[in-house]
């Protein structure tokens, strides 16, 4: 008899069915047909979450700081006789002091007649151009304003490492609509994009938040509204916003600005050497390198010992070639240029020379050259 009743009780918890813990379902990979999807946190009708809160303070304390860049030229109609200025391009810029120096693209104010600055408020100026730098893309305006207008654009007086995947905020006026805003991430740090000064620009910012013409010249901020970049170009074969914008990396924009402001031109580092940018003797017989067509007498180049082309009576003797600079190898002027504008003056930079036959070292010395001296 006790054995019968042992052997009910075991048949008993055999057909128990045990429930299995939502932990234990979850760990098992399998859920429930009926289960409900987690609930979507609430929020109140008008309330914004926290990513969104941050776009709009960025975009309402960058707008004030952020302008309207038109142009006119004069168009010359030769069969009536008359010359008329006629609308020629648009961009963006931004407020970069309270004395009225406004930033923008190069390729904005390009070959422009007059050009007026427009603010936020509709406030329309008339600028003038301060000094350009057609290298690096960037062009200094100057408007005479009431200070309490001019709202500088948030940049910190050192810049801050930046990283891929951060997030990025355009601001600009594309296609002439007002103060347009965009997001999205830096996408890709150290791009290199030809310029239209005929010379690569270094060091750019790749982003996905849209850029179209028109945003050209506006700023490119941080999740704190700090300045990171002036939004320069994209990448498209239609022509609008392909999801691939680059923009001048502000740390290039702090070192080209002050000296536009300063003297009407940007600083070209260099040696006190004459070469030609356009590389008519280069191309003419294939040489890989940069021809020194002349070397300043006692100069820093001279003494390091650098050798131009020469005149002789069989005719002209062709003198250094600069193939390398500190170990990397220069095929172009483009090379040349990118590596010196990466020193500072008075650096001593090792050189490598084809001298006829031979190959020769020196150190030279980089030196602030005047940029009509090198063309």
């Amino acid at each position: 008899m006790r054995g019968i009743l042992v052997f009910s009780l075991l048949a008993l918890v055999a057909c128990k069915r045990v429930q299995p813990t939502p932990d234990a379902a979850t760990a098992g990979g399998s859920t429930s047909a009926s289960a409900t999807p987690p609930a979507v946190p609430p929020v109140s009708p008008g309330a914004r979450i926290e990513d969104e809160r941050n776009t709009i303070s960025i975009f309402k304390a960058a707008a004030p700081s952020t302008v309207f860049v038109t142009q006119t030229r004069v168009v010359v109609d030769y069969l009536a006789g008359v010359a008329q200025e006629v609308p020629a391009g648009s961009g963006s810029g931004f407020v970069w002091d309270t004395e009225g120096h406004i930033v923008t693209n190069y390729h904005v104010v390009e070959g422009a007649r007059s050009l007026t600055v427009t603010f936020h408020d509709q406030q329309e100026l008339e600028a003038k151009i301060v000094g350009t730098e057609p290298r690096k893309d960037i062009a200094v305006l100057k408007i005479e304003a009431p200070t309490g207008l001019l709202v500088p654009i948030g940049h910190a007086a050192k810049a801050t490492q930046l990283e891929v995947g951060q997030k990025a905020v355009a601001i600009g006026n594309p296609f002439g609509l007002d103060h347009t805003l965009t997001t999205g991430v830096i996408s890709a740090l150290g791009r290199q994009m030809q310029g239209v000064g005929g010379v690569t620009i270094r060091d750019m910012i790749q982003t996905d938040a849209a850029i179209n013409p028109g945003n050209s010249g506006g700023p490119l901020l941080d999740s704190a509204g700090q300045l990171i970049g002036m939004n320069t170009m994209i990448y498209s074969k239609s022509g609008s916003s392909a999801g691939i914008g680059f923009a001048v990396p502000v740390a290039t924009i702090a070192r080209i600005v002050p000296q536009i402001i300063k003297t009407g031109r940007a600083d070209q580092l260099g040696f006190d050497i004459r070469v030609d940018p356009m590389q008519k003797l280069e191309r003419r017989y294939g040489i890989h390198g940069v021809v020194v067509i002349a070397v300043a007498p006692n100069g820093s180049a001279a003494k390091a010992g650098l050798q131009g082309v020469k005149q002789t009576r069989r005719g002209i003797m062709l003198g250094d070639v600069i193939v390398g600079i500190d170990d990397k190898k220069v095929d172009s002027f483009d090379d040349f240029y990118g590596l010196l504008d990466a020193h500072k003056p008075d650096d001593e930079v090792k050189v490598t020379v084809a001298r006829g036959e031979t190959t020769v070292t020196l150190q030279v010395k980089v030196v602030v050259i005047n940029a009509a001296a090198a063309d």
